[in-house]
């Protein structure tokens, strides 16, 4: 199942997954340090909380979450034969998951379309990096 993700930068984690909670009614699935995120059943959405990281009540990116590295590889050809410029990055460490995934770039915002490969002990690092599982 795909679900759209959206990010949103906040102030407050804290408040923001108590709101958050009781509007979806779902607990968040991962907490880390100023992160959050809800995988939503009802309606089908990741949300992605980050805290100082941006204006708050500003959205901070979007895209689709996908069940495999198959159906990133689909994205990236129908976007490939459909003229679209993106960048491609495998087994990256984001969001403190380990990711496959692609990025379209379009006009005012780009998309990310990913799978979750594994969990990951940081927030981000480069696919090269000894904190990201091989």
């Amino acid at each position: 199942m795909s679900r759209v993700q959206l990010a949103l930068n906040v102030e407050d984690l804290d408040a923001s997954i108590a709101f958050y909670t009781k509007l979806f009614q779902t607990p968040p699935a991962k907490v880390r340090e100023n992160y959050a995120n809800f995988a939503i059943a009802d309606p089908p959405l990741k949300l992605v909380l980050f805290a100082n990281d941006g204006e708050p009540g500003t959205l901070n990116h979007i895209g689709v979450e996908v069940d495999s590295t198959d159906d990133v590889a689909a994205v990236i050809a129908r976007t490939t034969d459909q003229g679209l410029e993106q960048e491609v990055q495998d087994k990256v460490t984001c969001c403190f998951a380990v990711q496959d995934k692609t990025w379209v770039r379009g006009p005012e915002n780009d998309w990310e379309f990913y799978t979750v490969l594994a969990d990951a002990p940081t927030m981000s690092c480069a696919p090269a990096d000894p904190c990201c599982p091989a």
